[in-house]
């Protein structure tokens, strides 16, 4: 039996990378997991990896609060609550100081500020007595990488959230925390700088941890199955580097 059996976990953008490497783990500990994302062909595909007697999928947008409903609806509708929330959409527009946009402003808060909010406080109806909410964070809220400043700071807004909320219904045991990733081997990397130039970018992340190496979405999934688990329950407004050693050597 895993340390989840019987627990209901929502996973965002759980199509890919971390989130879907999160959802598989989350599921073989035994939670019934709904995942959404903005591309139903990798939601689906996910389902299939996942297996569909454990996962249900619900595509939209974050940032759409119409599209947030009708995911809660699909949890309200199994009538088990939520005991397991990771929040995990983000985008990222890199551009210079001098060079950001509107557009690129909006669209990295409007997902990774407000979409983030609004998927917590509308979980908050659905969480059980003892549920964890987990908020991906990032090691860019830590560093000054000049063409991430969006990027950073939303993430800095993150971990600021995780410290606020988990005095929102810690009287229930309900727990919030932040985790931060350092270079991790996922698809984004592609999607934001380039499929040509995806090789020579993991090339020089590897050389930005201590270890040597890229982490795997499957370590940041432990991580996540640990906190959504009661082995967490003494951690509460907590984030936790999974670096490789970044920020830490």
């Amino acid at each position: 039996m895993g340390q989840l059996e019987g627990k209901t976990a929502v996973v965002t953008r759980g199509g890919t990378g971390i989130g879907l490497a999160a959802a598989v783990r989350l599921a073989a500990e035994g939670a019934y997991v709904f995942i959404t994302g903005g591309r139903k062909a990798e939601l689906d595909a996910a389902v299939e990896t996942i297996g569909s007697a454990r996962a249900t999928a619900v595509a939209g947008d974050i940032s759409n609060l119409a599209d947030l409903d009708r995911l809660y609806d699909a949890v309200r509708a199994r009538g088990q609550g939520l005991d397991a929330l990771f929040a995990n959409a983000a985008t990222a527009s890199p551009a210079a100081l001098g060079q950001i946009s509107e557009e690129d402003f909006d669209k990295t808060f409007g997902v990774d500020v407000r979409g983030t909010l609004f998927t917590e406080q509308k979980a908050l109806p659905l969480l059980n007595d003892g549920a964890s909410v987990s908020l991906t964070s990032s090691t860019a809220a830590d560093h000054g990488a000049e063409s991430f400043s969006l990027y950073a700071a939303s993430k800095a807004a993150i971990r600021s959230f995780a410290r606020t909320w988990a005095n929102t219904r810690k009287d229930r045991d309900i727990r919030v925390n932040a985790f931060s990733p350092g270079p991790i081997d996922t698809p984004g990397i592609a999607t934001t700088f380039g499929e040509e130039n995806a090789a020579d970018v993991k090339a020089h992340l590897a050389t930005t941890a201590a270890v040597g190496r890229m982490g795997r979405p499957q370590e940041v999934a432990a991580v996540v199955a640990f906190l959504a688990s009661d082995q967490s329950n003494f951690i509460l407004g907590a984030n936790l580097y999974i670096d490789g050693g970044e920020n830490q050597i």
